[in-house]
């Protein structure tokens, strides 16, 4: 239902925007900007199962791996911090874990 009326939206914007070439009238701001929207909306929308890339589970398990031995050392950098102690790759880890977790959602979810 929905990518029918996308489709109807898009013939009818491609259609304006033919007349308006065949004429040597400029193209409407209107148009142009429904445009723009439906290629923004294509690149966002989730595609289709059979276009989905296959998950690879060797990367899959080592980023899990890794992400699960940096937030293993975590609670001991956050120790010494109260000692008045602070790591110098902490911050790094932590980065590191925010990456991990958000390709390994993007994995997932694909």
């Amino acid at each position: 239902m929905k990518s029918s009326i996308l489709n109807s939206l898009l013939f009818l914007f491609l259609s304006a925007s033919l007349l308006c070439a065949q004429t040597g009238r400029p193209i409407p701001a209107g148009v142009r900007q429904a445009d723009q929207a439906q290629d923004q909306f294509e690149k966002n929308s989730v595609p289709p199962i059979g276009q989905r890339s296959a998950i690879d589970p060797a990367k899959l398990k080592h980023d899990a791996d890794e992400l699960a031995a940096l937030a293993q050392s975590v609670p001991t950098a956050v120790d010494q911090t109260t000692k008045g102690i602070l790591p110098k790759d902490l911050n790094d880890k932590l980065k590191r874990i925010e990456k991990l977790a958000k390709e390994l959602r993007s994995q997932i979810s694909r």
